[in-house]
């Protein structure tokens, strides 16, 4: 399909010509205007363009390219994927957000070390906040947490900054992110999963979750993993409005930490809803524990206050809404008493200058971002993360096929 580009009179883009409009009147949203400065500062370096459209050939078609009758069109499709990706590179925008002079997490960290010697806390190295704003209230909340996980990934690791959103080294705005993720698709990545929105985001005010932040991110070579919190009986239930039961029987390089169901056991299946439940949050925040620490090895030190994890936030999806987890608290029992744990969660619905407010005074920060096992009351959750490395060219069809590990209880 043959798609038309057309340039913004506002900020000299180009943009697709169907999307002209919507483009146009994103200028004029309130919260955007920081970032059409920066914009009009970047269009004055540019050169000057000779026309005022172009056409460009975009292949669209979801063609079985291992098919040797259709070489041709894979070569050709290949070619129109490239200059596309090339393309949008150039023209996508950096997303504008709160900038917090000295990092929000060491803010956070701070105030974690503050709260005594009883508390051992792991945080992830480095993320930026990135809160909802009025024009993607209600829907934009995937985006936001793909964003907070994108500013970790672009800060600390190098391999990913390479070949992150064709290494332009920045966190695209959220039109850019949907054209990333129907490129993805285009690609062959999670074609089950687009096929729920008909392969067409862009522009649009759907809701997304952890498949389509693991189909961006895997479009890159990234690693990124999927687990299933699940205590329902079939798994086959929706959430977001999308079926999972297809990740029942599958899993991942996380299974160490799988707890299954007991098996026949009659006083054992006749659990009340209530053991299930407090079972269940118990699972989740032990693998997040289990997953910030790695304590599997032995390695993670509880004595010091602070500790700066190496791992990835989590991209954390419960039915109606995301959110993500940045880090997680024990707080050491007193005479026998259990550990108890919290995890540590910025919400995009948050604005970040509230949250800076409450850091640095050091009071309300708790209702904010501290959550307990008592908090997760969803029957289902899903966390997205991502694994260090780049896959290999040979390893990257692997990755077109959006698994999970399922924790069962």
């Amino acid at each position: 399909m043959r798609g038309m580009f057309s340039f913004c009179p506002v900020c000299n883009n180009q943009v697709l010509s169907n999307e002209l409009e919507w483009h146009v009147n994103s200028h004029f949203e309130e919260d955007e205007l920081d970032r059409d400065l920066e914009l009009a500062q970047q269009v004055a370096m540019a050169p000057p363009s000779p026309t005022n459209s172009i056409s460009i050939e975009v292949d669209i078609s979801f063609e079985d390219y291992g098919e040797a009758s259709q070489a041709s069109s894979s070569t050709a499709g290949k070619a129109n994927r490239d200059q596309e990706i090339s393309h949008l590179a150039k023209v996508q925008l950096k997303s504008d957000f709160y900038r917090v002079e000295g990092g929000l997490l060491n803010l956070l960290r701070t105030c974690l070390y503050n709260e005594g010697n009883n508390c051992t806390s792991i945080v992830s190295g480095y993320v930026d906040h990135y809160q909802t704003l009025r024009s993607d209230r209600g829907w934009g909340c995937g985006w936001r947490n793909i964003q907070m996980l994108s500013s970790n990934l672009l800060h600390e690791r190098k391999e990913a900054k390479q070949v992150l959103f064709g290494g332009s080294q920045f966190v695209p705005d959220i039109p850019a992110l949907q054209r990333w993720l129907e490129l993805a698709w285009q690609r062959g990545f999670d074609q089950i999963g687009s096929s729920h929105y008909d392969r067409n985001i862009y522009g649009t005010k759907r809701w997304i979750g952890t498949t389509e932040c693991a189909a961006i991110f895997r479009s890159f070579g990234l690693k990124a993993r999927i687990v299933d919190f699940d205590s329902t009986e079939s798994g086959g239930s929706r959430m977001n409005g999308k079926k999972r039961g297809r990740y029942a029987d599958l899993h991942g390089p996380m299974d160490k930490f799988v707890v299954r169901g007991v098996g026949s056991d009659t006083q054992t299946n006749s659990r009340s809803s209530d053991v299930i439940e407090t079972l269940g949050r118990q699972v989740l925040v032990d693998w997040v524990w289990k997953y910030f620490t790695g304590s599997t090895s032995g390695s993670f030190d509880v004595s010091q206050r602070i500790t700066v994890s190496e791992k990835t936030p989590l991209y954390f999806q419960h039915d109606g809404h995301s959110r993500t987890i940045v880090g997680i608290q024990m707080q050491k029992g007193f005479r026998g008493s259990e550990d108890r744990f919290f995890l540590l969660i910025l919400d995009p619905g948050h604005k970040t200058a509230d949250l800076e407010k409450a850091l640095r005074r050091q009071k309300g920060w708790q209702g904010m971002i501290k959550r307990g096992p008592h908090t997760l009351k969803k029957p289902q959750y899903q966390l997205c993360y991502i694994d260090p490395g780049i896959v290999s060219s040979a390893e990257m069809e692997q990755l077109k096929t959006i698994d999970s590990t399922l924790v069962s209880f």
